[in-house]
């Protein structure tokens, strides 16, 4: 039996549990008020409060530091590196401190899975980070030399709900091609190439269909006009991509439910809104059948949206169940598939890699 600690330090909470190989034994989210996170200025600051709440948690269910064999931490922003079980070193700790790549509260779960770790001597690790980057070269062309397309994505529910999807299969996910699509706050879809993620929309900056909160690709030159204008700031162009676009634009909410709930009433404009998002993912789950020569084993909606089967569901379907077959994992679970990540290496069923470890395009 192995048992395991998930860190999972978000924005305004800290996501904890305990598992012993794939039972869950004990889950907390603690949240954070503004005026508990209004001291630190910098999110390397929060260090020794986010640590104290993870030990408080572990007094509170019982469980002794030398009772684990494992800890794994929610990977933060790191340089681009492909998937997988990586073991926490010292280069990381270092580019995590310093927020070398960017400052986001999962920077976090890394700096602490390693303190707490080698107190007791057990291995602490990472997997999936938002940063993994496996896409083809091809994929990097934009259409300008001066702008190369990144990947940044929900590689960590992605990779989990690929593998689980491949093993209902009765396949590896090495074995596969999966169009994987989440769809929350932010819509990652992603290509799944015999375990490769090899296109994917960058779903943090302006890439991609629209969402609950993000504007998604739009017309570059009406975006140069107003960004030109005079009219607005940079930063106010910035909130109109991500923050203030999308749903919240048309609809004035981000909450997917309450739209939900407009268009089971018959209101005319929130259905047509909402229909315009379901077109525009699926015209992205049509490239990334280009991506995989429209050789794919299957397509998987997750995240909170997934949830609603009577619209979104249904009219991905409409548009793209001719592709492949679609297969439904509702939500994401993040320390589960923290969880099983760090099992599998336990087990020796991945290989732990040492980062940083160059991206392969090949």
């Amino acid at each position: 039996m192995y048992k395991i600690l998930v860190i999972n330090p978000g924005s305004t909470s800290t996501k904890l549990a305990i598992y012993e190989d794939d039972k869950l034994l004990s889950k907390d989210t603690v949240r954070h008020s503004s005026e508990e996170l209004a001291p630190f200025e910098h999110i390397a600051d929060q260090y020794e409060f986010r640590k104290n709440v993870i030990k408080k948690f572990l007094e509170e269910s019982g469980h002794l530091l030398e009772t684990f064999s494992a800890i794994i931490g929610r990977g933060g922003l790191l340089r681009p590196i492909p998937g997988g079980v990586y073991a926490v070193n010292e280069l990381m700790k270092e580019e995590l401190r310093e927020g070398k790549y960017g400052e986001h509260a999962s920077n976090l779960g890394a700096l602490i899975a390693s303190e707490l770790a080698n107190e007791v001597g057990i291995p602490a690790y990472i997997a999936d980070p938002v940063v993994v980057d496996e896409m083809e070269d091809i994929a990097r062309f934009s259409g300008h030399p001066d702008y190369v397309r990144k990947s940044i994505f929900h590689a960590l529910n992605q990779k989990a709900v690929a593998r689980s999807t491949a093993k209902e299969m009765g396949k590896s996910y090495e074995e596969v091609n999966l169009i994987v699509v989440h769809m929350g706050g932010g819509i990652s879809i992603g290509a799944h190439k015999h375990g490769r993620v090899v296109d994917v929309n960058n779903a943090l900056d302006g890439d991609g269909p629209f969402t609950p909160e993000r504007a998604g690709t739009l017309p570059m030159t009406q975006v140069m006009d107003l960004a030109y204008s005079g009219k607005m700031t940079l930063d106010e162009m910035k909130k109109r991509i991500k923050g203030k676009g999308g749903l919240v634009a048309y609809l004035n909410t981000n909450d997917a439910l309450e739209v939900q709930k407009r268009v089971e009433s018959g209101e005319e404009y929130a259905t047509t809104i909402y229909k315009a998002m379901a077109l525009q993912i699926s015209k992205w789950i049509g490239k990334m059948a280009a991506a995989l020569n429209f050789e794919v084993d299957g397509i998987v909606l997750t995240g909170g949206l997934a949830y609603d089967k009577n619209n979104m569901v249904k009219w991905l379907k409409e548009h793209t169940e001719f592709i492949a077959p679609i297969y439904v994992v509702p939500g994401g679970d993040e320390e589960k598939a923290l969880a099983e990540a760090a099992l599998r290496a336990l087990k020796g069923e991945e290989e732990v890699k040492s980062y940083p470890q160059e991206v392969n395009n090949g």
